[in-house]
């Protein structure tokens, strides 16, 4: 799989989502429950995704509910990383505003790289104290809600970032957007409906209240793999 261009905005890293959604826009049944409904090629597709970024992020509630470990995906997607000279194993990074993260999350219990959980000031200093152990850093990013565009720019800077891979869920992606901080959107449309107004979708959060307002994208490539359609948009330059 090719690398995608440089961020448009200098001193970013590139930033790109991959979720797979069905026909009706959900990313997860109303109550949480179902959340990997997509085909095993899917699941190859995102270790392909993570195998070229240097960084993969996740909010701490999808990491909980998934029970993620972030991980490469095994010596062949290993493989690819070293092809492109890029670590063994993407840095991982878990999004807790509120510093509201399981010490006992299953992603603490595999070392494969680094953790850097991102927070704000909100976040209680005991519950800070109880996640250090277990991460390589814990970055303050602002006082009530985190400052993404600072953030990537540290760990571009501190952690030599130079492609970012988010994986959800739906109020990282509209934090993100509002911030426009995403280069290219990866979305795999699987056959299925789900229902519910309360199944989250790609995108939720505030969100934007003016179509002018909206970020625009373009279509750059779509296949389809059996029933499934793999799907590119790419920021409009």
């Amino acid at each position: 799989m090719s690398q995608s261009s440089p961020a448009r905005q200098p001193g970013l890293p590139f930033v790109f989502i991959n979720l797979a959604m069905t026909a009706d826009g959900k990313i997860a049944t109303a109550n949480r429950a179902v959340h990997r409904f997509s085909s095993p090629r899917d699941l190859t597709h995102l270790y392909e995704l993570r195998a070229t970024a240097d960084a993969v992020m996740c909010g701490a509630r999808t990491v909980e509910i998934s029970q993620s470990v972030l991980d490469g995906g095994g010596e062949k997607f290993q493989r690819q990383r070293r092809g492109l000279g890029l670590a063994e194993n993407a840095l991982r990074i878990v999004v807790s505003g509120s510093g509201s993260l399981d010490p006992e999350a299953r992603i603490f219990r595999e070392k494969c790289s680094p953790i850097i959980v991102l927070t704000t000031r909100l976040a209680p200093a005991k519950k800070l104290a109880r996640l250090r152990p277990l991460v390589d850093e814990v970055k303050v990013c602002g006082p009530r809600e985190i400052d993404f565009r600072a953030a990537f720019h540290w760990l571009k800077v501190r952690w030599n970032v130079q492609r970012l891979l988010c994986e959800g869920g739906g109020e990282l992606n509209d934090a993100l957007f509002r911030a426009d901080l995403i280069d290219e959107i990866h979305l795999t449309i699987c056959p299925k409906i789900f229902g519910g107004r309360t199944a989250p979708t790609i995108a939720e959060g505030l969100g934007f209240k003016r179509l002018a307002a909206a970020k625009d994208f373009e279509i750059s490539r779509i296949r389809r793999v059996n029933d499934e359609l793999f799907t590119t948009f790419s920021r409009r330059k």
